[in-house]
């Protein structure tokens, strides 16, 4: 039967998650954006001691150096687009939520650009997050060079639609909800954060997610985890809970 919690009339198996992230890790291969600075990681040297077992230390002791937004999956706050006195950390203040998968395939505008767009009808009820995979869904996503390539986006109108359906958690399988270069507009961002009105400053934004094909488009549940960093954004490590059966009455 394994671990079941109950979400309104749903039950999901906590011994069957599978994390939906793009790890962090130093090499060729590690997936990056917007010229960001690779992900290294690198023992600490004092004096005559260097922090790695292989050079004779009792223990490895090393320094990390990341750009969340640039090294792989992270999670965002309102603080990423705004000077707001807030952080990632103190932004998420719950981590299990019920969330949608949902499979878009993009459309091409004139100007060659890619965008996402989803209809209201779509968006199934009770669910407080949208992952969103992009099509082709390509294994290459993890390990991708993304910088200067124009990826795809999302459609601003579209993202408009969330915050009044209930979603407060936004993940993309994309570099960044928006294009890559649109001259400080931020269009999607603005829209999903409710920018220019009542700011939404427990809404998240998580991006290069990566969603294998063997997990179908529906309903799950959603443990967004974050590193505790105070600041805009924190590497992440969302895991998705299938449903395990329907209760609803």
């Amino acid at each position: 039967m394994g671990m079941l919690a109950r979400i309104g009339a749903y039950e999901y198996d906590l011994e069957q998650g599978f994390a939906i992230c793009i790890p962090f890790h130093q090499g060729p291969d590690q997936v990056n954006c917007y010229y960001a600075p690779p992900f290294s990681v690198s023992p600490v040297v004092m004096g005559d001691f260097t922090g790695e077992i292989s050079s004779g230390a009792p223990v490895n002791y090393r320094n990390i150096s990341v750009n969340p937004h640039g090294n792989g999956t992270h999670t965002e706050c309102l603080a990423h687009i705004s000077d707001a006195d807030l952080d990632v950390h103190a932004a998420l203040t719950d981590s299990f939520f019920p969330v949608q998968v949902l499979t878009i395939a993009p459309h091409r505008l004139t100007n060659g650009d890619q965008v996402l767009r989803f209809r209201e009808a779509e968006i199934l009820p009770e669910i407080k997050a949208l992952a969103i995979r992009s099509l082709p869904n390509t294994s290459d996503k993890q390990h991708r060079a993304y910088s200067g390539t124009n990826p795809p986006y999302l459609d601003a109108a579209c993202v408009a639609l969330l915050p009044d359906l209930g979603i407060d958690h936004l993940l993309i399988d994309l570099p960044s909800v928006d294009k890559e270069e649109d001259g400080g507009a931020l269009a999607a961002h603005k829209a999903f954060w409710n920018f220019a009105s009542v700011k939404r400053t427990h809404a998240t934004i998580t991006e290069l997610i990566f969603i294998p094909d063997h997990i179908k488009d529906g309903r799950y549940l959603l443990n967004l985890q974050i590193a505790p960093f105070r600041t805009d954004a924190s590497p992440s490590r969302p895991i998705l809970f299938p449903l395990q059966k329907n209760n609803h009455r």
